[in-house]
């Protein structure tokens, strides 16, 4: 192991945004760890990396697990609370993690979160994306805070299971008027932009939207003419649409939408206004190209956290 190449620490390698990063990292020739409890993954990187645990509950060793790097990646967080699993817990495991990465001498921490976060906002989600980054603006750290919009590609949850929805659906539930904005960034320019940051020095927010902006409407418009599937949009209120996300997702085993991530979409929170966007890749061109794969088969949350687990 060369160890005057630097290294650089990745939450969740094995996992979804963590991923890409991991291997934008490694084509840029740098020393990669990540702090996970997810099994490894053999052959999903061309090189090898380190693995550690991420031991929350063991300051100490999760201090040492991030002694010698230069720069943390922190793609840690909860999409929504189950199995004992909280926002309150996954704050205060990010701070934990942040003050192990000051303990360390860690140089700088990217922290990935997402758009329109406030403290004052009803959704936990959103509030508790706030808290964190402003735990990490006071933590005395070098910090760069990137701020995503919805996520594409790969093997991406939401809108790949919006595609699914289209393939075996009649008909698509659009809550309220569905005319309020959203702008998918493609998570390989997230992993651009995150590796970009790591470089720099000084305080940074940064916004990663992608090139095209649509109305929640258009978008389930324009990807059932790409998937050759149009459907009828039928209005409907976030509390029924969110009952009958509970019952779809209890055919399928998992949990589809929250209503709180149907009252972030109707507030137009995955969407920013007078920035100019970051990404490069756009959705359409992408779903396009992989519309023989695209929505062919559900992605579901609660089997990657039940793997997670094991």
């Amino acid at each position: 192991m060369n160890t005057s190449v630097p290294l650089h620490v990745v939450t969740g390698a094995f996992g979804y945004s963590g991923r890409y990063i991991t291997r934008r990292l490694l084509a840029a020739g740098y020393r990669v760890r990540t702090l996970t409890n997810s099994p490894p993954r053999p052959g999903l990187f061309e090189h090898p990396i380190e693995v550690r645990p991420m031991t929350f509950d063991d300051p100490h060793r999760l201090t040492e697990s991030l002694r010698g790097a230069d720069v943390l990646y922190n793609t840690y967080w909860v999409r929504f609370e189950e199995a004992g699993v909280t926002f309150d817990q996954a704050i205060q495991n990010t701070l934990r993690l942040f003050e192990a990465a000051r303990a360390a001498g860690v140089r700088r921490i990217v922290h990935i979160s997402i758009t329109n976060p406030s403290e004052n906002s009803p959704l936990s989600y959103f509030r508790g994306k706030a808290l964190v980054e402003r735990a990490l603006r006071e933590s005395g750290l070098s910090w760069a805070i990137l701020r995503p919009a919805l996520l594409f590609g790969g093997d991406d949850i939401l809108i790949n299971n919006i595609a699914w929805c289209l393939r075996h659906l009649p008909v698509m539930a659009v809550f309220g008027d569905g005319l309020y904005r959203l702008q998918p960034v493609h998570v390989d320019d997230l992993a651009r932009l995150a590796v970009e940051l790591g470089q720099r020095d000084g305080s940074t927010l940064l916004h990663a939207l992608g090139p095209e902006t649509f109305t929640y409407r258009g978008l389930l418009q324009q990807l059932g003419e790409i998937l050759d599937c149009p459907r009828p949009l039928i209005r409907v209120s976030p509390d029924t649409g969110a009952w009958f996300a509970r019952l779809l997702g209890w055919f399928l085993d998992d949990v589809l939408l929250t209503r709180d991530e149907i009252l972030g979409l109707m507030q137009g929170l995955l969407a920013v206004d007078n920035e100019p966007p970051t990404g490069r890749t756009r959705l359409t061109d992408w779903a396009r190209q992989n519309v023989a794969t695209l929505g062919l088969h559900y992605h579901g949350e609660l089997s990657r956290r039940r793997i997670a687990r094991r």
